[in-house]
């Protein structure tokens, strides 16, 4: 039962974030045209990186439920993950730039919030959020000078 947990975990990150890579239109006039700042990555880098962020996402949610039935971590790890998710949403979808950066602000909130949390629980699991916190935070910078140049 122990590694069903942490295959569910880890397929349930994944699975978030390959929807959500589904749903990123790079290719499109919209996105194409924005001007981007000159510390934007190359794009095959976010599909890299985003794989191995949901990978640890998923260990360390599965570390958290090794050590705890308490609510409160998971309804933190849901609803990062969740607003995770809806972020390309309003990006991408609504191309919507202004309201993308509020929701990736409160994004990054609930992530910090999680880290914290995790903590009491397993100290392994909240520094496997690190890469995450610091990958959303750059991914901040990069959507609010996408903003402010376009």
């Amino acid at each position: 039962m122990k590694y069903l947990y942490l295959i569910l975990a880890v397929v349930l990150c994944l699975a978030v974030g390959f929807t959500s890579g589904q749903l990123t239109d790079t290719e499109s006039d919209w996105f194409l045209n924005l001007e981007k700042p000159v510390i934007y990555p190359p794009g095959y880098l976010f599909g890299i990186v985003w794989t191995i962020l949901y990978f640890l996402m998923g260990i360390s949610l599965y570390l958290v439920i090794e050590k705890t039935k308490e609510k409160l971590p998971y309804i933190l790890f849901g609803s990062q993950l969740v607003l995770n998710f809806f972020w390309t949403l309003i990006f991408f979808g609504l191309k919507n730039i202004l309201f993308a950066i509020i929701e990736i602000l409160v994004l990054w909130g609930l992530i910090i919030g999680t880290i914290f949390v995790f903590r009491k629980h397993s100290k392994t699991a909240a520094y496997l959020l690190i890469p995450y916190i610091l990958w959303v935070s750059f991914a901040t910078i990069l959507t609010i000078s996408i903003y402010l140049i376009n």
